[in-house]
């Protein structure tokens, strides 16, 4: 894993939490996009290298929905940037991990992403995401 690419935060109403998160750091959002296939709607946020991703359920049933009901807003997931989305599921499935979605699928921020289960990660959402280039077809 390279990095820490964002940490997912979840949240009820984003239009709140934009200016929220805007005052805290200095400077507005810089993009905003909805996941459709997710049922979220995202907003990225920058802070020195970092990325900050908020996160809002536009349906009942998505899992950001069914988080904020059982857990109220918060931190939902930290996201690793890796090279090989692929290599790493087969190398994580060796080390015992739970991978949550096997097919990697399209997230915010033109990503490849899967998750790993919170059980086999100390309680902890991962996500692993990967650049999406052009060649690559989802």
């Amino acid at each position: 894993m390279d990095k820490i690419e964002h940490i997912g935060i979840a949240v009820k109403d984003l239009e709140k939490s934009n200016q929220l998160f805007a005052s805290l750091f200095g400077a507005p959002h810089y993009k905003i996009e909805e996941v459709v296939s997710e049922g979220v709607k995202t907003s990225f946020f920058k802070s020195g290298p970092n990325k900050i991703e908020l996160l809002q359920a536009t349906n009942p049933e998505s899992s950001i929905a069914k988080f904020i009901e059982k857990k109220s807003e918060g931190i939902h997931h930290i996201a690793f940037l890796v090279q090989d989305i692929f290599a790493e599921i087969v190398r994580l499935k060796k080390e015992g991990f739970v991978v949550l979605n096997e097919t990697p699928k399209k997230g915010a921020d033109n990503k490849l992403v899967v998750f790993l289960h919170p059980k086999t990660t100390n309680g902890v959402l991962i996500e692993l995401c990967q650049e999406i280039h052009i060649s690559q077809k989802i």
